[in-house]
């Protein structure tokens, strides 16, 4: 790639974008206007040069654990959930691709006519050459969430950072939506984050990141430009990392 890439600070990542984040603001389903939004944020740090996976869940469409309560067999509500992350791939790849941007959707269950199936080394390859990969049906496997599928994607990939676009901007040790006097975290270590039992990520995913020593930054990608100040360097919403206990910082 030709761009000038030393302003950065992340060359690869691996973004996690959840269902809801693709739907209406109330509602289910896909709003084609939130989807191109979205693209045109990712648009602005691909052209910078960064390489880039992406992970999407399927909350807005189907959840298996809700589906399960009703009586649902459990794998198969989270097969049918699976099913949903790839209909939400391929309609970001549908937004991706018509801003210009080359993209490959690769899915953990097979289905060619479809996506490729994920193959490692072919996952490394695109995104050497620019092209940004979209992984869909989670890790392929029931009981595990998205977010577990993410981080394990981002490790096999050797991602720099994880980063799990939100609706809020960062950690807090409360919903700020509820409580106004939530204090927001800074930085956490991986540890403080599962002992307090932040909703960062589940605790699969958060203890395989902290394992192989992954940073995590969770932040509203709402906010314009949040994405791109993040792989450049600046601060943006809160990074879990590994970090000396039990010192953090807390923006109120």
């Amino acid at each position: 790639m030709s761009q000038d890439t030393s302003s950065l600070v992340y060359h690869r990542i691996l973004l996690k974008l959840s269902g809801e984040a693709l739907c209406p603001r109330k509602g289910y389903g896909i709003d084609a206007e939130t989807v191109r939004r979205i693209a045109k944020e990712i648009q602005r740090v691909h052209a910078l040069g960064v390489q880039i996976a992406i992970v999407i869940g399927g909350g807005n469409i189907w959840r298996g654990a809700d589906a399960a309560a009703t009586g649902i067999d459990r794998a198969t509500a989270d097969y049918m959930g699976m099913l949903a992350t790839v209909m939400n791939s391929l309609a970001m790849q549908d937004a991706m691709e018509k801003l210009g941007m080359v993209t490959r959707v690769q899915t953990a269950i097979e289905m060619p006519p479809v996506a490729e199936p994920f193959i490692r080394r072919r996952a490394v390859r695109h995104l050497e050459k620019g092209r940004v990969v979209i992984l869909a049906a989670g890790s392929g496997n029931p009981f595990f969430t998205t977010d577990t599928a993410a981080a394990l994607r981002a490790v096999e990939l050797n991602a720099q950072v994880l980063l799990k676009a939100t609706k809020v901007d960062g950690v807090y040790d409360d919903d700020p939506m509820r409580n106004s006097n939530a204090h927001k975290f800074e930085e956490l270590s991986y540890m403080r984050a599962l002992n307090m039992g932040l909703k960062v990520m589940d605790s699969t995913a958060l203890s395989l990141c902290k394992d192989n020593h992954l940073p995590i930054v969770v932040f509203d990608l709402n906010e314009t430009g949040a994405l791109e100040d993040i792989v450049c360097g600046k601060k943006r919403g809160t990074l879990v990392h590994d970090m000396e206990e039990p010192e953090w910082s807390v923006s109120r």
